[in-house]
């Protein structure tokens, strides 16, 4: 269970959200990975009203900022989903891998901290929207922002609808 929660009487607003896999694995680059991510979150968008603000799917995390009638339960959701997506995927593609994601018999593929912080301010969405957009370029993945294929600052238009969000 993450040890931050999103408030009930919250849980319609908008968050910055951090999913990060276990042991900080760098795994989302091969295997369509990003595709899995992507798939995922175009399906929430469409089936559980999800909108996103910003995104950035990194080697082995993610941030986005985003809201829904009830995030708390389609982030439990995503994560969910994902968890038994990515299980498969490695399973078929890098059986040996499967293991760093056991510990006493249970399959855990997230680490359990969500860190969702609820977006308050146009100036921490700002904050936290150039968190996103320039996480690829402090890694060292791109030189600028929009260079990076799997984030809502590319240049290359990907299936994820980016919403703007008013204050």
């Amino acid at each position: 269970m993450p040890s931050m929660r999103i408030m009930n009487d919250l849980k319609d607003q908008t968050y910055f959200i951090t999913f990060t896999v276990k042991n900080w694995y760098y795994l989302f680059d091969k295997h369509n990975r990003f595709q899995i991510l992507e798939d995922s979150f175009v399906y929430s968008q469409k089936n559980k009203n999800l909108k996103i603000y910003a995104y950035v799917f990194m080697l082995n995390h993610l941030h986005f900022i985003g809201s829904a009638e009830d995030m708390g339960a389609v982030l439990r959701d995503i994560k969910t989903h994902l968890s038994k997506a990515f299980k498969k995927n490695i399973l078929s593609t890098e059986p040996n891998l499967f293991k760093i994601f056991c510990s006493d018999g249970r399959y855990q593929f997230w680490r359990e901290l969500n860190c969702p912080k609820l977006i308050f301010s146009e100036p921490f969405f700002t904050q936290k929207l150039n968190y996103i957009h320039m996480n690829p370029v402090k890694k060292q993945y791109v030189h600028f922002p929009e260079d990076w294929r799997w984030s809502s600052a590319s240049k290359v238009p990907g299936r994820i609808v980016v919403s703007e969000l008013e204050f």
